[in-house]
């Protein structure tokens, strides 16, 4: 019995670890050795299994890797590489007997796929002397299924100090009895979400140039504006992927054409498309909108070292932000890092556009540069659409010549170089009234543009050409012509922080029949400094530049007073002195007239009214009224019979520039205090 006894308990021993090894797997390590001869045998590379292997038969016959490490003999550095968390094959029983392996599916943990990233094209990153598989070797094992999970694509270059991942990787790949392939899977490309779906046809081995049909969807957002749907014939030359016959859609714009990939280190990209429709993405700069700064958000143009390219592109209509250009053609490379993209004859908002835009990468900042004509071109929705600037309409005309160096658009727009010149014509400024803006200035100091959805100011002509020196764009010839505007300047504009400096000294046209007078127009010049941020700047009169030279601007006043009361000026003079409703050198009573009247008469309307009131005012606290200009200041005299008001702020006496030679000047007038008040009163109101 006792016998008995030990024989039974030796026999549920012998269960219970038959069961454990049927649940947990059997030690294979005598497999280990044999695997790796198998896989450098064939593929040429050398595996490396550092963890365990085990043999499983529930609930099927399986084999189990882990830590396993497939790496080229010939990379020193371990740069090129596949480090793979565990491999797991299931196998039919039957075909093991057969000598024919069927593995029903192959699964892939955490996979982390190393590939070096290249400045030069030498050597090769896969070795092309790898032996060739054996007659027949293909049949000898098949596989229904392979699922990878969590892996990683991770591009590195440890000089350089770059690294970029490809991570969450997930996919599914089905192989039917008929060789059709259908992979779906999931990716994550920084924080950007990576879709794709694949159906392709496996020919006979050796594949080496046999072609391959492939159909691919790609939805990328964040990358692409529009999920990618095509189909190509794929060959694989050595290290080249040929894509020939391709086609298929991007959006709802259908596209084809051909391309090919050099993976021989250095991958090389030659490609030649033509689209329907092609949105490029991209968005209006941060910050470019006029209140708000450029950002100082970095963005990383490395990878253009890393690739080499040949691109040309065609489409009828092509889409860069919310720019729209059409037709467009564009012929790109991609050399040492330096990126040159060409374009001619581009289709732009009915005129034409054509230059170069080049990025160059492989110093430690990176540069940029434009050069670009633009002719007869709508600048209202051009502008619109680049710049998020909606105030100028007409035909624009431009030449632009700019280099730049930095790694943000604050530091690109600050280290601008180069030249603009723009003109623009027959348009108009929209939301802005210049010449309402500069009749406001004799009340008051402006603050900011003055819009207004119902303003605008009609233009014959806006030019000017500006010459940028580190973010400093100068211009001396600034020029706009309209119907009863004309203004000329010079300034400075700080493309950094959105600054600007401008004297401006506007005309306004005192008649209707506008600047296509036969005659000299005839109006009241003010220079004028706009000064201060450019979405909101300080639009004021430029005193010092008026009262410097008070007898020039008398001069000035009595060439508008030839225009308007008379061809030698007299009647200015005749005007001057009865103002106030008397006749020239008498006082008050002998008038009778309403003060100021005259003038509101002669001028009429909104301009007329104002710079009655203003000379009123000035005759009130000058006296020119009561006695002419040779009388002395209210001050040095006695009361004419009513109370005169005192200045608001006392304003510095100017003293009268000397008269040349040729001039007659009136007895009285070589000191005309009356006359100075008379124009602080005009211009600094």
């Amino acid at each position: 019995m006792r016998v008995l006894k030990i024989a039974g308990a030796a026999i549920v021993a012998v269960i219970v670890v038959a069961g454990l090894l049927l649940i947990i797997g059997v030690p294979s390590g005598f497999l280990t050795s044999e695997i790796q001869a198998r896989v450098e045998r064939e593929t040429g590379y050398r595996l490396t299994i550092a963890g365990s292997s085990k043999i499983g038969i529930w609930p099927s016959l399986n084999v189990t890797l882990n830590d396993v490490t497939l790496q080229d003999p010939k990379d020193r550095d371990g740069s090129s590489r596949v480090t793979v968390g565990s491999v797991q094959a299931d196998v039919t029983l039957a075909s093991l007997w057969s000598g024919r392996p069927q593995v029903t599916e192959l699964v892939i943990r955490k996979p982390v796929l190393h590939v070096p990233l290249l400045r030069e094209r030498s050597g090769q990153l896969i070795s092309s002397a790898r032996p060739a598989p054996p007659p027949g070797g293909a049949d000898k094992a098949a596989i229904d299924r392979i699922k990878v999970t969590d892996g990683t694509v991770v591009f590195s270059n440890l000089r350089d100090r770059v690294e970029n991942r490809i991570e969450g990787i997930n996919a599914e790949a089905k192989i039917g009895a008929d060789r059709k392939v259908k992979i779906a899977g999931s990716a994550k490309v920084g924080d950007r979400p990576l879709k794709f779906d694949i159906n392709a046809t496996a020919p006979v081995p050796p594949l080496e140039r046999q072609n391959i049909p492939v159909e691919i969807v790609l939805d990328a957002p964040g990358m692409l504006q529009a999920p990618v749907s095509a189909k190509a014939e794929v060959r694989l030359n050595g290290s080249t992927v040929m894509i020939n016959g391709l086609s298929g859609t991007l959006g709802d714009g259908a596209f084809n054409g051909w391309a090919s990939v050099d993976l021989a280190s250095k991958p090389l990209v030659k490609l030649d498309l033509d689209f329907q429709r092609l949105d490029l993405g991209g968005a209006t700069p941060s910050g470019a909108s006029g209140a708000q700064p450029w950002s100082n958000a970095t963005f990383d143009v490395s990878g253009l070292n890393y690739v080499d390219a040949q691109v040309r592109a065609s489409a009828a209509e092509l889409k860069v932000g919310g720019a729209q250009f059409a037709p467009a053609a564009i012929d790109a490379t991609l050399a040492s890092g330096a990126l040159k993209v060409r374009f001619s004859n581009l289709g732009a908002y009915g005129g034409q556009a054509s230059g170069e835009i080049t990025a160059d990468a492989s110093a430690a900042e990176p540069s940029f540069a434009l050069r670009s004509d633009l002719a007869g071109v709508r600048a209202l929705p051009l502008l619109s659409s680049v710049a998020d600037f909606d105030k100028l309409d007409g035909k624009m005309q431009a030449k632009i010549a700019v280099r730049s160096t930095g790694a943000s658009p604050r530091a690109i727009m600050s280290n601008l170089n180069g030249t603009v010149f723009t003109v623009f014509q027959d348009g108009a400024i929209r939301g802005l009234n210049v010449a309402k803006m500069i009749r406001s200035l004799t009340s008051g100091t402006l603050s900011g543009w003055q819009q207004g959805p119902d303003q605008v100011t009609d233009l014959s002509q806006l030019s000017a050409s500006f010459k940028i020196d580190k973010g400093q764009a100068a211009t001396t010839d600034l020029n706009l012509v309209g119907p009863l505007v004309k203004m000329t300047g010079i300034g400075t504009i700080d493309l950094g922080t959105k600054q600007i400096a401008f004297r401006v000294e506007p005309k306004l046209v005192l008649t209707t029949q506008g600047q296509g007078r036969a005659a000299d127009p005839v109006g009241l010049g003010i220079p004028v400094m706009i000064d201060g941020p450019w979405s909101e700047p300080r639009i004021y009169p430029d005193m010092a530049g008026m009262l410097d030279n008070p007898d020039a601007a008398y001069a000035k006043l009595k060439e508008m007073g030839k225009g308007l009361f008379g061809k030698d000026g007299g009647g200015l003079d005749a005007l001057l002195g009865g103002l106030s409703g008397a006749q020239p050198g008498g006082g008050a009573a002998a008038g009778g007239a309403a003060p100021g009247g005259g003038l509101n008469d002669m001028l009429g309307g909104k301009l007329g009214e104002t710079l009655g009131n203003l000379i009123q005012q000035g005759l009130g606290q000058g006296g020119l009224g009561q006695g002419g200009i040779g009388q002395p200041p209210p001050a040095q005299r006695p009361s004419q019979g009513r109370s005169l008001a005192a200045p608001a702020s006392p304003v510095p006496s100017i003293p009268p520039a000397p008269a040349s030679p040729n001039e007659t000047i009136p007895d009285g007038a070589q000191d005309s205090p009356a006359m100075n008040d008379v124009l602080r009163q005009l211009f600094n109101r």
